[in-house]
């Protein structure tokens, strides 16, 4: 019997746990969303012109985030990573991949790849603060 009450409490406890990690989620991606518009907000400001502008695909790094958190591109396109951080490096490595992590790249400074990876869907990170849930993301890579 108590098996059956502890089995049923913690059956309860896990049924009242799931909507808060969808809550968490919207939460996450809210958050998300809001650092995103001000990395673009310091982007502007540092550059002078919307990321969109440029003649490459541009991927920010602001408050260990990547904006965006997933993006597709053509097989080939070149991407540029910029930081718009005020006081913190970040790196951009593709250690699924085995590639090598790019130098630290310090406000303002940025690293250019050309996506010659085969199509698919890949996975990258910060190397100094791939722990931090912002700082890893995705490359859909199509033909």
């Amino acid at each position: 019997m108590r098996i059956g009450i502890a089995l049923a409490a913690l059956l309860t406890f896990a049924a009242l746990q799931m909507p808060l990690k969808e809550a968490d989620a919207a939460t996450s991606e809210a958050e998300r969303a809001k650092i995103c518009e001000e990395a673009e907000a310091r982007y502007q400001d540092l550059f002078g012109k919307p990321s969109k502008d440029e003649p490459v695909t541009i991927v920010k790094m602001y408050k260990y985030t990547f904006c965006p958190a997933v993006l597709k591109v053509k097989q080939g396109t070149t991407v540029r990573w910029v930081n718009v951080d005020k006081r913190t490096s970040h790196s951009v490595w593709f250690k699924e991949q085995g590639k090598e992590e790019s130098d630290r790249l310090f406000s303002e400074e940025n690293v250019e790849l050309k996506l010659d990876f085969p199509p698919g869907d890949l996975g990258y990170l910060c190397g100094p603060h791939h722990e931090k849930e912002g700082m890893k993301a995705r490359i859909i890579i199509t033909e």
